[in-house]
């Protein structure tokens, strides 16, 4: 299911792109099946059309993403595209929340690679962005099963690798962690629960990547037409670019194309006995969107 209307600014960075690229990529953008992804073939096409080379034509396409930016406090909008090791490109953006702590916002980086994820992807082969990655965003990456293979495109930039980036890096195999971040993993989780949006919380959470705490939480989120987002925890080695599953969730709801004002439900999963709780987090950010609104909550 998607959005039969395309969100203004999409459609802007659309008409702005050169003719070729703009009149190739428009049908793609605006069939039923969009999902702000483009399949390798869909690429090489466009690639064909517009004459340019693989890394120029993901440049060109930065813009796009960069439209899906929600960035009301810095006015900074930021795109990123991850390429998944299937082959597919997913599109990313930075996403900023009023009323609510600055350690809650999404950068564009983990928004591409969450995507990707959310998408069954279980590794990125590079990611292209329009600035150079933060260190919180560097740190994100190096949780990444392709962590060590990742490469890094930026505009009028010769790609370099993830650890050129941030070289002497701290990360999993520091701390003796073997699954990482996009693996193949599942927690055999289990809800006794009729609730759809309580069961669709816990499948995210079976396969969410929290090997330091161990609180495999999900978040699902119901908008106003009834369709369910959900989104699942990434932990990181460095703790603080940690992604909550609430911010997962809301990047599924984003890069479909939906309002984060047309949140009506919301329920959280997570682990009874962890020695962390994502409780609080979840209440204070929701609210940011409807004092009101419901959270649903089972600890299993």
């Amino acid at each position: 299911m998607r959005r039969i209307t395309m969100r203004a600014e999409v459609l802007e960075a659309l008409s702005k792109l050169p003719h070729e690229l703009s009149q190739a990529l428009k049908p793609m953008m605006t069939a039923p099946g969009f999902d702000a992804s483009l399949s390798p073939e869909e690429f090489q096409h466009l690639m064909a059309v517009s004459q340019l080379s693989d890394a120029e034509l993901r440049i060109q396409l930065l813009s796009i993403a960069a439209a899906y930016s929600i960035a009301s406090i810095s006015n900074f909008y930021v795109g990123a595209i991850a390429r998944g090791t299937s082959g597919r490109l997913y599109f990313g953006a930075n996403m900023e929340f009023e009323s609510t702590s600055m350690s809650q916002t999404v950068h564009a980086e983990q928004s591409a690679i969450s995507h990707a994820w959310l998408k069954g992807e279980e590794g990125i082969s590079d990611i292209t962005v329009n600035y150079s990655p933060c260190g919180h965003c560097r740190q994100f990456m190096n949780e990444l099963s392709t962590a060590q293979s990742l490469v890094v495109q930026l505009p009028e930039r010769t790609p370099k690798a993830l650890q050129e980036y941030l070289p002497e890096s701290f990360g999993p195999t520091d701390l003796g962690i073997t699954d990482l971040l996009l693996s193949d993993k599942t927690h055999d989780l289990q809800l006794d629960s009729e609730d759809a949006l309580l069961t669709a919380a816990c499948q995210a959470a079976d396969k969410s990547h929290a090997p330091y705490s161990k609180n495999f939480a999900g978040v699902a989120l119901r908008a106003k037409d009834g369709r369910i987002f959900s989104g699942m925890y990434a932990e990181n080695a460095a703790f603080n670019p940690s992604l909550p599953p609430l911010q997962v969730a809301m990047i599924h709801m984003n890069m479909a194309d939906y309002p984060l004002s047309e949140i009506t439900e919301a329920a959280l999963v997570e682990q009874k006995s962890a020695p962390v709780s994502l409780l609080a987090d979840t209440q204070t950010t929701l609210e940011t969107f409807s004092p009101d609104l419901q959270l649903a909550y089972a600890a299993i």
